[in-house]
């Protein structure tokens, strides 16, 4: 067993060590050919078109606005249970936020509370749906797609968590990042996610002229025409200096290869905390997964009846800690923050609050053991007194 398990942590190998020093000794540390094959081998990992690689996760979500020309007073939807970026990034484009619910047992944004959050749109423009792969585990995407069109809207899945899942829709297997459903997927490797390059982000698309503007969007709203001379640019927008540098790609290019591992290693792990958390139930409860969905998840969350417990989660927080077992908690609601209170008025989204009020993520990544596990559910049930 690790002195200490993390909820999450980062599997930095020899290779990716040597990947990192051979961009280091190249002639180009940003802007150079690596990034083109780290967008490439990407790109065929997950049966898209075109990727787009750029410096971290919020920012793949704010050109993602950009991309679609997301405008200010137009609509967004986005599932509370995320990170603040999913949100965010509407609002860095002057969009307006409306929050959906979430089904409490998985965290996830469902067909009925996506239409009960288009039914808050009235008579401003909606222009996207942000459905979240919390976990890992992969939303209803052929549902809330139809629903999206619908009402004029696209899909741009936000898909950090969620790098290796896939999902069956029509008896047809879907990769997330494929864009089969949506306008583009976004993803995220910071160090706790599946594959990690520090800081850094990837867009996925099918469209052409998507990927060409994101790339645009990217380095300051520069192009360079085609029949121009080598030096000139033009700028017809202003962009941002969101660029994924050579070196931060060669860790990336060399992770990506170890994705069926990662895959396969948190797979494993995940059916063995299904094994020994079984005999806690009700009291503690591994959040539901989709019948379509086969995930390869980021985040192992229990979902702890504290109050039968007697214990708050602070307490179980801390004395799991004591134990050598992190945890955090994932997320709290986005429409509780401070700012989108003030500006939107205290919502009540009863999924959202129930997941927030029992979930508490657990240790998973590819360096833990069998015997991690049981060490966490070992912990776990000492310190509940189960």
């Amino acid at each position: 067993m690790s002195a200490f398990l993390a909820y999450g942590r980062q599997t930095i190998e020899d290779d990716d060590i040597a990947a990192v020093a051979a961009a280091l000794r190249s002639d180009f540390l940003t802007t150079g050919p690596r990034v083109d094959a780290f967008e490439e081998v990407f790109a065929e990992a997950v049966g898209a078109r075109h990727a787009v690689a750029c410096s971290n996760g919020t920012a793949a979500l704010h050109l993602a606005m950009l991309a679609l020309d997301v405008r200010p007073g137009e609509v967004v939807i986005v599932p509370s249970i995320t990170f603040l970026a999913t949100a965010n990034c509407a609002r860095y484009v002057g969009a307006e936020v409306i929050f959906a619910d979430v089904d409490p047992a998985t965290g996830l944004m469902t067909p009925d509370t996506l239409a009960a959050a288009l039914n808050q749109v009235g008579a401003r423009k909606l222009r996207a749906v942000l459905p979240v792969h919390l976990r890992g585990d992969v939303a209803e995407l052929d549902r809330l797609e139809a629903l999206a069109a619908q009402a004029g809207a696209v899909l741009v899945e936000d898909a950090p968590h969620a790098l290796g899942s896939e999902a069956v829709f029509g008896n047809h297997r879907e990769r997330v990042g494929d864009c089969r459903h949506s306008a583009m997927s976004t993803f995220s490797f910071h160090p706790v996610k599946t594959i990690a390059t520090g800081e850094g982000g990837m867009i996925t698309t099918n469209d052409p002229d998507l990927a060409a503007r994101l790339k645009a969007f990217r380095s300051h709203g520069m192009v360079r025409p085609a029949d121009g001379d080598p030096w000139w640019y033009e700028m017809p927008e202003p962009g941002f200096n969101y660029r994924l540098p050579d070196i931060l790609c060669a860790l990336g290019q060399s992770q990506l290869k170890k994705l069926p591992r990662f895959a396969a290693q948190r797979q494993a792990l995940a059916a063995r905390y299904d094994e020994v958390l079984a005999d806690l139930a009700p009291v503690v409860k591994i959040a539901s997964r989709p019948d379509w969905s086969t995930p390869v998840l980021h985040l192992l969350v229990a979902l702890i009846d504290f109050k039968a417990a007697g214990l708050t989660r602070r307490q179980v927080v801390d004395r799991l800690k004591a134990k050598g077992v992190g945890t955090q908690v994932h997320y709290i609601p986005v429409h509780t923050q401070p700012y989108y209170q003030a500006r939107y008025g205290q919502l009540h989204l009863p999924g959202a609050e129930a997941w927030y009020e029992a979930c508490l993520t657990l240790p998973l990544y590819p360096g833990m053991t069998p015997a991690d596990v049981d060490h966490v559910a070992a912990s776990l049930r000492a310190v509940l007194g189960l």
